[in-house]
């Protein structure tokens, strides 16, 4: 489970210095859809966005903003909301960058549910209403859970680990983040020297599916394409395969490199760019922010350039988009 936390010092987001350096100059009207702990914004701003709007589903964030925020003047504007949505918050802007982990001031407060590492209750809401990991481990069907897991955590284990929690709530409600990371350390074998907790990747799809993780990624990245204007950068940070895989094949289908599904089909008249990809390749972190910031090794930025072609459609499934049916 990555984060957009901080390394070894507060405030320092995750390949900061390769988006400022992709997108320069950092001009204009920029929106920061994962504020977190500002960093990003702050970061921006200070490379020479004129003005970033900062919007979190998180209402923590701007609470944790307000000693600080004032600094900056009218140059940031903070809106709870989701950046799936962010087209209706702001048009015409010159950037938008999006950090899909999650925020260490989530990870580090035992009572918001996200972390298998110190023992709260089993949240893990974002916005802090609707379902939680809780009613779902407590109430969803053995292969709702199952699914989940699988899909969204890549979990090889998921049908044992499903069992296990469908058997051990028959007992008592599972109802804290220790009580089920032990069961699903009591389905795995113990981990070997540097490989990551058992729970890790269950954990990952939990959240994943509480927040609607991979519907916001789709929806966002529709949204920024209808909010930035000709010439706009965005900016995407991602933290694990299949994110990164979403924003891959999203930016192909609109860079006008969609390759034909079916080689023997008819050739299909393509249509205009969106976007002009600045590399083909991802970018990484290099080793002297690893060695800062070892968070930072899985994380893997992509930037493009809005065109000026019109809008469109994309089919999610286009896009890899794992779905679980059911509940």
């Amino acid at each position: 489970m990555s984060d957009r936390g901080q390394g070894s010092g507060p405030h320092i987001p995750v390949l900061i210095n390769a988006i400022v350096k992709a997108c320069d100059p950092v001009q204009g009207r920029w929106l920061d859809g994962t504020f977190g702990a500002g960093g990003y914004t702050k970061h921006l701003l200070d490379a020479g966005a004129d003005h970033v709007m900062g919007v979190d589903r998180d209402p923590l964030a701007f609470e944790m903003a307000a000693p600080w925020v004032g600094d900056y003047g009218d140059r940031i504007t903070l809106t709870q909301g989701v950046f799936s949505k962010m087209d209706d918050y702001a048009q015409d802007l010159d950037g938008v960058v999006l950090d899909l982990g999650v925020s260490s001031m989530q990870l580090d407060l035992a009572e918001r549910g996200f972390s298998f590492m110190r023992d709260g209750p089993l949240d893990m809401r974002m916005s802090q209403d609707g379902l939680s990991a809780a009613d779902i481990v407590n109430e969803g069907a053995e292969e709702h859970i199952a699914a989940i897991l699988f899909h969204y955590g890549e979990e090889r284990a998921s049908r044992r680990i499903a069992k296990a929690i469908v058997r051990e709530r028959t007992l008592e409600p599972i109802t804290t983040t220790l009580r089920l990371a032990g069961i699903i350390e009591s389905c795995l074998p113990r981990p070997k020297p540097n490989q990551s907790h058992p729970a890790t990747r269950s954990f990952q799809a939990l959240r994943i599916a509480v927040n609607d993780e991979y519907g916001e990624l789709f929806q966002g990245l529709m949204a920024a394409e209808r909010a930035l204007k000709p010439g706009g950068q965005l900016a995407v940070v991602t933290f694990h395969s299949v994110e990164d895989r979403m924003v891959k094949r999203f930016l192909t289908a609109r860079s006008g490199n969609q390759a034909n599904a079916n080689r023997f089909a008819p050739e299909t008249e393509k249509l205009p760019a969106q976007f002009t990809v600045k590399s083909r390749k991802a970018i990484a972190a290099d080793a002297d922010e690893v060695e800062m910031n070892p968070r930072a090794r899985s994380a893997k930025l992509r930037v493009a350039t809005r065109t000026d072609a019109p809008s469109g459609l994309v089919d999610a499934k286009a896009l890899g988009m794992p779905t679980v049916e059911g509940k």
